[in-house]
């Protein structure tokens, strides 16, 4: 990933969340899975790489079923 970021953190945050709060009715493995799923299919590689760092570093204001999808990925 460049050293310029894709998107703000807040966007990021914001739709990386509201992801999770569409699948958090689901069981929780299945609602990591398609959370992964969505990542892996509508997200450009840059932003995901964006999302995994953060993950990596610190992920407050995070849905837990996002942090765990994302170390699924």
């Amino acid at each position: 990933m460049s050293s310029q970021t894709v998107m703000s953190q807040d966007r990021m945050l914001h739709k990386a969340n509201q992801i999770a709060l569409n699948f958090a009715p689901y069981p929780e493995a299945q609602a990591i899975e398609k959370i992964a799923e969505h990542l892996k299919n509508f997200w450009t590689p840059p932003m995901r790489e964006q999302l995994v760092a953060y993950v990596n570093s610190r992920p407050e204001g995070l849905h837990e079923l996002a942090i765990k999808a994302v170390k699924n990925l």
